[in-house]
Parts: structure tokens; sequence; C-alpha cells
């Protein structure tokens, strides 16, 4: 099944463009077109503006103060956001763990937490990767041991994408040492200010702090802070990975990026013409485009048949694969189109505090950074080795 969009889509397609147009602001566009670093307070004001408008939670249904739209209007916003560079809605809280408390939570966690997701109160972080504990997730150690009305959560999480700044952890902990891995496993909302919890930075490569470990120390947490059934959380967490795996496409942004490579290799020159001109160079464009538009149908397919409210399944694997592969496919031509360029590193440069050298490419400035840090595109959200394993098994069979 094609997706066929209607005169209403392209009344809505419009309307999001302007609004857009109009309300984005050219600080933070120009952030994101150019592969500046986005603040703490970039993200948090943009999730303001779009809560102003009724948009910070796009798949949201009106019940819970979403706008309540089809598949194909967020299908839609998805791709004006990226085309026109808007920065990205911090996901863990109204992509990853909204869905959970809808379909999962009581009545009181839903009244006291998505509020607070759709407003942006509350920032949230994913407690799911531990040392040794990855791909196999299932093999986690994190502890938690109930104790009258709470738990005594002791026990490391890594990877935490900005837990620096968090309110609120979704934390996958192991409440049945004795059963299958899988089955003796809870999941449980955790205040980041309870005391015993230490939060230390990861500086990955390119200088930045995005990712932290997490230490629990006798961490008390509320047994009300359970989601649904005690040593049912497996079932909870792969729920919320087909959301998340179905967001890692970015087909929208990668269309972004593809034209921003063609810009730099119209710029670029070999042997005195324009590099894109270069045949060789110019295949490798065209293969990557020739993907993106495959990708690109392959998600209208998937919304077109969910629209029925079935939620993700394995296809979200085959969208995190191909979106992930093609994202890092961009990031390696940018770095080789400008050659050398790309080798000088100025990360004030990227945080936005002072222009670039003389003598210098703003364009090609970010790009070494830009490229290392996606490679962890086909490794979070679940390797994409794993995705493969899934699909194996849910849709061939094997």
């Amino acid at each position: 099944m094609d997706l066929d969009y209607t005169p209403t889509d392209d009344a809505f397609r419009a309307e999001i463009r302007a609004w857009l147009e109009a309300n984005l602001p050219q600080a933070m566009r120009d952030k994101v077109l150019n592969h500046k670093r986005l603040s703490r307070d970039d993200i948090a004001n943009w999730h303001t503006l779009l809560g102003k408008q009724g948009w910070s939670a796009p798949a949201w249904p009106a019940e819970w103060g979403g706008p309540g739209w089809t598949e194909t209007q967020r299908h839609i916003w998805d791709a004006e956001c990226g085309s026109i560079g808007a920065p990205p809605v911090l996901p863990f809280g109204v992509s990853m763990v909204a869905p959970v408390l809808m379909k999962y939570g009581n009545e009181a966690q839903k009244r006291r937490y998505l509020p607070r997701i759709l407003s942006g109160e509350d920032w949230w972080c994913q407690g799911y990767s531990e040392p040794g504990s990855g791909s196999d997730l299932a093999s986690l150690r994190t502890r938690a041991v109930r104790e009258g009305d709470h738990y005594v959560v002791n026990g490391q999480k890594t990877w935490t994408t900005l837990g620096q700044h968090a309110d609120m952890m979704f934390c996958l902990v192991r409440t049945d040492p004795a059963a299958k891995k899988q089955e003796g496993i809870s999941f449980l909302l955790i205040d980041m200010k309870t005391p015993g919890i230490t939060v230390r930075p990861i500086i990955t490569l390119d200088e930045d702090h995005e990712v932290n470990e997490v230490f629990f120390e006798d961490v008390k947490v509320p047994v009300e802070n359970l989601v649904g059934d005690e040593n049912r959380g497996w079932t909870y967490a792969k729920y919320l990975l087909g959301h998340e795996r179905t967001g890692i496409a970015r087909v929208g942004a990668s269309n972004r990026e593809l034209a921003f490579l063609k810009g730099v290799a119209l710029r670029q020159k070999k042997h005195g013409k324009p590099l894109l001109e270069d045949p060789v160079f110019a295949a490798r464009v065209a293969a990557v485009e020739i993907e993106l538009m495959a990708l690109e149908v392959t998600a209208e397919r998937v919304i077109a048949s969910a629209s029925n409210g079935r939620g993700p399944g394995p296809e979200a694997s085959m969208l995190k694969i191909k979106g992930t592969e093609i994202q890092q496919a961009l990031t390696e031509l940018m770095v080789d189109a400008v050659g050398p360029l790309a080798a000088p590193f100025d990360p004030a440069f990227l945080e936005g505090e002072h222009e670039h050298a003389a003598g210098g490419d703003d364009d090609a400035a970010p790009l070494a950074a830009y490229y290392f840090n996606y490679r962890k595109t086909s490794i979070y959200g679940g390797s994409n080795e794993i995705q493969k394993n899934i699909i194996s098994q849910m849709i061939l069979g094997i």
C-alpha cells in the first residue's frame, strides 16, 4: 500500500511550512543547517514554542493534549521540520516514555507525567544500556529490591544521552534475578534528584558532553513509580524501542543533508571543475540519493499500513537500518568532499562562541565532528546487527 496525499494533506503541508517559516528562530535554524551544537536552552525553547502552538507532541492523541494528527500528517510534519532545519523535539519524553505511559501506565501516572512532558517541565532521559549490556540489553544487572513502599536501586547505566540535564529517567531494572533474563525486568520512573544518584560525563571523540554514566547507590524509588506489572518491563521496553526506531529513520533531515552535500560538492573543485561533476563522486552521491528515495517510499508504506492504529512492528527495524546507513553515508561524503578542510577542529566554533578562524571554511569546519558523532546511529536504539536478527525472526521466520 502506497501513501496517497489528498488535497487536505497538501493544505496541511502548506500550513506547516508557513508556520515554520514565520516562527522558527533564525539562530536555531542556522545552527541546525550548519551542523553546530544545540544548547539545552535551544532545545527547551523550541519545545516551548511548539507547545504554545499545540504541536510539541505530534503523535499524541487530542485526549492528552496532542494535535490528534493522522499518521500522514505526522509524516508531513517530520518532513517539513527536517527540510527547513528545525531543531528536533527531544524524544525521550514525548516519543518514548509517553507512549508507554499511555498504553501501560495507570491513571495517576498518566495525569502526573503526561502534562509535564507536553509542557517541557520535565526533561527525561533513558536508563537502558549498561556496561556489558548494550545490544544484549536483557542481560542488564541494575537491581531493584522492594522494601515496603519503595524499591532500593543499585547499579549503573551508561551512554545516558543528556542525562546531565534530566529531571526524570525511565529505567529498566532487575527485580527477579532468579527468572529468565527477559522475565525478571521491571520499568521504573526515577526522579534524578533522588539521593544516591551520580551523573558523570563521558566526553566523546568530538569533545562534546552528550552522554553520561549514571550510578545508583541505595536509591529509593516509590513503588507507585513502577509502570505496569513487576517483572513485565521487557514487554514495555520492546514497545518503547519500536517507537524509538521508527523515528531514527529521519527521512526529512537526510533530504536536507543531501542538499547540503550537493551544495558543498558544487563549490569544491577538482581539476578546475565542480566536484559534483566528477563521474566517480557524482555516482556515489547518486547511489545515496536513490537509497534515500527508496527509504522514503518504504516509510510511506509503513505509515499507510499503520493507519489502522497498529503500533510499530518489525518494519521499524528496516527503517532504522537503512535510515542510519544513509545518514552515515552522507556524513562520509561531506568529509570526502571538503578533504583537508575538514581536519581543523574548533569546539568553540561548534558551540557558536566565535567565528571560524581566518582562512577556514565555515561549511567544512563542523564536518569532522559531525562525521564522528554519526558513527553512533547504527548502534543506538539497538545495533543494526540486532535489527537484522529481529527482521530474520519476525518477518522471515528464521
